[in-house]
């Protein structure tokens, strides 16, 4: 008997079937016959079950009355229909645009404000503006999107708004020394006086602050967004293709900064920057409409009325509570995203400085008394050397991100399909699946592997070599930007689409239920059949909340890494222009250690995530489901029933598979659209 990726046994199909014969009894109506479209944009059932196969909704002898609940008010169950490649694109188009603001602030912010005359020592509290707005914006942002309840939609208000915001920003930002200097030129300002140097400085940080709070809230829509249009068994694939855009942003954005734009893009501006900052902000604006105007959000207003608004003092006072109450899987993944993100950290802001400290290292003891004007030409070089190995890094994690998830078990992509489609169709995409690698161990891997690498920086001191390891660590920060998000997104819509069943429930009225009901299942544990159909008034969607306290757990280590590089800093670092200085490698080092302590953590997240209806109870009221699990006599994962309950059936290990050619573009072609 072999297992599927999800840990439910192929040999327990005729068991399945059984269950959903009786939800088919009840649920034949005169359009059960209409002819279908099979295409791929379309669900897909088994014609002999409702909902008994569906990872969403447990199935129970109420099978019966879940048909019912099915075919009323069935416009909102259309979010849950397999959708194309087109529409993942067009979903997650965005973060490719906002990926490009966000290269051209982390290449080109440090050499900016330098040139402005920004010392070195004060440049940690500018780049702890990123984290620390991370940290404070995004869960409010969540909030916010999660309580509005504007009929085109929750997310696209904080989209749109956050671009815009954005854009304003970068131009600022890039033209700050001509504005700040013209206005204060009004009242007579000499715009060489040291007080307008110093004014001109002041302004550029707080510009900073203000991009980085506005790009957090476009993240924190955009990120939310996949959550709530992306169908629940396509949130691997969503996520996926999410990494893939902000692969190919990030590579744009560097390419941009390498190439001398100056002469080709004069009209933009009269420096390399102005012109990075227009060119992000036209990219940032097209995507970001383009999405917005494609995908069609689920209307808010069904939902019901928010909850009261509340001071945002309030808020993370309920916030920090919320966090002890965070579902266990999501909570071990922001326990990984913790301690991962300490080794992040450096790799994101002191990768071009690490490359061309060691470039530098041969000129400056060949020729100890160069003046400072050649030094300053010299480390000019030594950044465009380093951007082209953040380029490299790039390209590498792009090119995982659109080839890996063809070797991984779509551990996380369910959704039931046609027994005689499961085992007939396969294709050579399907052959090159690794048995046994699901994302949860490729994220487990490419930790370790990120850890070694990063040690190795230490004892590494050519140019070559040092791109090499900056390159392979792309293959970390590819998996990075995919597992984390697939895990926190599934886990997110089952649960979303479990309220929404029960805010169905109650929704309807008494009369229109089926004249004789099956008897209700007895009660036991900590759910009764009787609260499924149960929606306290309180209960919203929490999707912006959960992406929220997730960016915390990865804003919060930066701060801690930022105070700690410091720290490092002060104790090894060498005056500029003095040869030896190996400060930074050190920090690259320590992020190294934090990131093999990650990569147990991970050990922690489950492949399987498939729960009866009293599991989600129990983890809801904080009780850690993982000592609750038990394991088959073969080894295979299991999940725990209780009497009166039948655990979600996962689908076949067929199922995703074919799904997940139809999400990664494979050989049988999705036909329609989901505009």
């Amino acid at each position: 008997m072999t297992a599927s990726p999800h840990g439910a046994d192929q040999g327990e199909t005729p068991t399945h079937q059984q269950h959903g014969a009786s939800g088919a009894s009840a649920s034949q109506t005169p359009d059960a016959g209409s002819p279908r479209n099979r295409s791929v944009d379309e669900p897909r059932e088994r014609e002999t079950t409702n909902d008994e196969q569906s990872p969403l909704l447990p199935p129970t002898d109420y099978d019966a009355f879940g048909a019912r609940l099915g075919r009323v008010d069935s416009h909102v169950d259309d979010s849950q229909t397999t959708k194309s490649l087109w529409y993942l694109t067009a979903l997650t188009i965005g973060l490719g645009g906002l990926q490009i603001a966000w290269s051209v602030e982390l290449s080109n912010g440090s050499p900016y404000l330098l040139s402005l005359g920004l010392s070195k020592s004060l440049m940690a509290l500018v780049w702890i503006a990123g984290p620390l707005t991370g940290a404070l914006v995004q869960p409010y942002v969540g909030m916010l999107s999660d309580n509005c309840r504007l009929s085109w939609g929750k997310r696209k208000p904080f989209m749109l708004g956050g671009a815009a915001a954005t854009i304003i920003s970068l131009l600022f930002l890039a033209w700050t020394k001509e504005i700040v200097g013209g206005v204060l030129g009004i009242f007579g300002a000499d715009p060489q006086s040291q007080g307008v140097k110093v004014t001109v400085i002041v302004v550029a940080v707080i510009g900073v602050y203000f991009l980085d709070f506005a790009i957090n809230t476009v993240q924190a829509a955009l990120r939310t967004f996949i959550v709530d249009c992306g169908p629940a068994h396509q949130q691997e694939a969503a996520n996926s293709m999410a990494s893939r855009m902000t692969g190919i942003g990030n590579i744009i954005g560097y390419i941009a900064g390498y190439v001398n734009l100056t002469t080709s893009f004069w009209f933009l501006g009269d420096t390399q920057f102005k012109i990075l900052c227009a060119v992000a902000s036209i990219a940032l604006g097209s995507t970001v409409i383009l999405s917005a105007s494609l995908i069609k959000e689920r209307d808010p207003r069904l939902d019901g009325p928010p909850k009261k608004k509340q001071s945002i003092f309030v808020f993370f006072f309920t916030l920090f509570k919320s966090i002890k109450r965070l579902p266990p899987q999501i909570k071990r993944v922001c326990q990984v995203q913790f301690f991962g993100w300490v080794g992040f950290f450096p790799l994101l802001f002191y990768t071009s400085s690490y490359i061309g400290e060691i470039y530098v290292q041969p000129f400056l003891e060949e020729n100890p008394h160069m003046s400072p004007e050649e030094i300053d030409k010299l480390y000019e070089h030594a950044t465009r050397i380093g951007s082209f190995a953040l380029l490299i890094n790039s390209i590498v994690s792009l090119l995982t991100n659109v080839f890996l998830p063809f070797f991984v078990a779509p551990t996380y992509d369910s959704h039931p399909l046609d027994d005689s489609e499961s085992s007939t169709k396969k294709s050579f995409l399907d052959r090159l699946r690794i048995p046994g690698l699901t994302l949860r161990r490729a994220w487990f891997g490419s930790l370790i592997l990120f850890a070694i690498v990063m040690v190795c920086t230490v004892f590494v001191r050519s140019v070559n070599a040092a791109t090499v390891l900056i390159g392979i660590a792309g293959i970390t920060w590819a998996i990075t930007l995919w597992a984390p998000f697939t895990i926190i997104s599934a886990e997110i819509s089952r649960r979303d689409a479990l309220a929404r069943a029960k805010r169905r429930h109650h929704r309807i009225d008494n009369h229109d239920l089926p004249s004789a009901l099956p008897a209700p299942i007895p009660a036991t544990g900590n759910t009764s059949p009787m609260e499924l159909t149960e929606t306290p008034k309180e209960e919203v969607d929490q999707a912006g909340v959960i992406v929220g306290i997730h960016n915390m757990s990865v804003s919060a280590p930066q701060i801690i890494a930022n105070v700690g590089s410091s720290l490092i800093f002060r104790i090894w670092q060498k005056p500029r222009g003095t040869p030896g200085d190996h400060s930074i490698s050190i920090v690259l080092a320590l992020g190294g250690v934090f990131a093999f302590v990650s990569s147990f953590f991970v050990l922690r997240i489950k492949d399987d995530v498939s729960h009866p209806p009293e599991t989600l109870a129990d983890e809801e009221h904080g009780v850690d489901d993982q000592d609750e699990d038990e394991f088959s006599p073969n080894g295979d994962f299991s999940t725990r029933t209780k009497p009166g309950y039948s655990a979600v059936p996962t689908a076949d290990s067929e199922a995703p598979r074919l799904v997940r050619n139809r999400s990664f573009g494979g050989l049988e072609v999705a036909s329609g659209s989901d505009y």
